[in-house]
């Protein structure tokens, strides 16, 4: 039986048993995916060697458009060649040098069906100097993203080209489609990202505000390395001999958290410097979270009417923003610091002395953006030397190990009753690294903690 007829029956014997539940498993590799080029990787070992000899596969840059490549001999602008496979590695050198020589130039960039492309020459070794190449385009939502290239050499004593069968150039269109639909998918979650780390980086202060007489220490760690986290903080002078801190929590993550934190920040500085005190500012920010969710509502429902909608019902529109705050004033004296502070729905700041007390210093209070008219109190105390103040975010109360919290049995004030005698720094890293021990595995919400000592 010659080389080609065994291909031939191998081929028919993989499409027969193998083509659905290969579909199946490609989609189940691909899906969720997060970054190009593993998607590029996956789609040659997807490939090689079931239904081709090789592969590569170009990746694009899309705001090119069509003009992404020229017609020039190896100039190709915006695309690159991210992987290539073969079924032998000992060529992949050549064949990737021989690929980028000769890039696939569409003339039509938004068909994704199968054309020809030229075969790379000498680059396989004497068994592979003839076969047949077809290129796909990657299209999805309308959006070239790239080419995949396959390559089948020609069976040894053929009397002919032997080709793709028809069945197997319908299942790697099939394919083809599903990499572009990942291939988008993970330049949308890239762009989502990039917005969300430009969105952090402008919501949290540049640096942290030095205060005479007293030792600041910050652990800062969102969940999602690369969006906004739901916690924020900052440190603030406020002038008149005053300084600010606050510590809190947005419901909810992503750029939803972000708006909201944009809208308080800036608001808690503002306020702080037009000297109002620490109730008044919880107050004002309490009911410009409320306004601005009924803003949001009133805007949806208009919204929703001209396009030809029945008219919202009340409580159907956009959510309440709701926030937990710790918020504080410090004042130095001789001898110690003032600290005024009051918690809205936020884990209560813990005392530390030194001789290893521990006591809570403030009382529970409504969350912001809740309860209309609510209004807020706040607790007045000295820090003296040796005196350390810890503010946290429910991502350290709330860490879960099984079914047990870390604060479970006032086990975040055993924590801290274990650093007396630390400096800022340290206890606030001894807290750390309790909370990530909690549990087996790493921390499932963001984690924010501030430490004040005076000095």
């Amino acid at each position: 039986m010659s080389g080609t007829a065994r291909r031939g029956i191998r081929d028919r014997e993989w499409l027969g048993r193998g083509a659905l539940s290969f579909l199946a498993e490609a989609s189940d590799l691909l899906a969720g995916q997060l970054d190009e080029d593993l998607v590029a990787s996956l789609t040659g070992q997807l490939i090689v060697p079931r239904l081709a000899d090789w592969c590569g596969v170009w990746l694009e840059d899309e705001s090119l458009g069509r003009g992404a490549w020229t017609d020039d001999t190896g100039a190709a602008v915006g695309a690159r060649l991210a992987r290539v496979w073969h079924s032998g590695e000992g060529h992949l050198d050549e064949l990737r040098a021989a690929l980028e020589k000769d890039p696939p130039r569409p003339r039509d960039p938004w068909r994704s069906g199968p054309v020809g492309h030229p075969w790379p020459g000498d680059a396989l070794g004497p068994d592979g100097t003839h076969g047949t190449a077809l290129a796909y385009r990657l299209v999805a939502g309308g959006r070239p993203l790239g080419t995949l290239v396959i390559g089948r050499a020609d069976t040894p004593g053929a009397l002919g080209p032997t080709g793709f069968p028809d069945e197997i150039t319908g299942l790697v269109e099939d394919l083809s489609r599903r990499v572009a639909l990942a291939i988008g998918a993970a330049r949308q979650y890239a762009r989502q990202a990039t917005i969300s780390a430009v969105l952090q980086r402008g919501l949290l202060p540049g640096a942290v505000a030095e205060i005479p007489g007293v030792r600041s220490a910050l652990v800062y760690e969102p969940r999602d390395k690369g969006g906004p986290s739901g916690d924020f903080y900052d440190l603030f002078p406020a002038g008149d001999g005053r300084w600010c801190f606050a510590v809190g929590d947005v419901q909810g993550k992503g750029p939803e958290a972000a708006v909201v934190i944009g809208l308080a920040r800036p608001w808690l500085r503002l306020l702080a410097r037009e000297q109002y005190g620490v109730p008044d500012v919880l107050d004002r920010l309490n009911q410009l979270l409320l306004d601005d969710a009924t803003e949001a509502a009133d805007a949806a429902a208009r919204a929703l009417v001209a396009a030809g909608g029945p008219p919202v019902a009340p409580g159907d529109g956009p959510q309440t923003r709701f926030l937990s705050l710790l918020y504080g004033e410090l004042v130095p004296f001789d001898g110690g610091v003032r600290c005024t502070l009051a918690s809205a729905g936020h884990p209560l700041p813990l005392l530390l002395g030194p001789d290893g007390t521990v006591s809570a210093v403030a009382c529970p209070q409504t969350l912001l953006g809740v309860v209309e008219d609510a209004t807020y109190v706040s607790e007045t105390f000295e820090l003296r030397s040796g005196d350390t103040l810890l503010c946290v975010t429910d991502g350290i109360t709330e860490r879960r190990s099984g079914s047990r919290q870390f604060d479970d049995g006032d086990g975040l004030a055993a924590a801290l009753a274990g650093c007396a005698g630390l400096d800022a720094e340290l206890v606030a890293e001894r807290i750390r690294r309790l909370v990530h021990e909690f549990g087996p595995r790493p921390p499932e919400d963001d984690l924010a903690l501030l430490v004040l000592q005076a000095e």
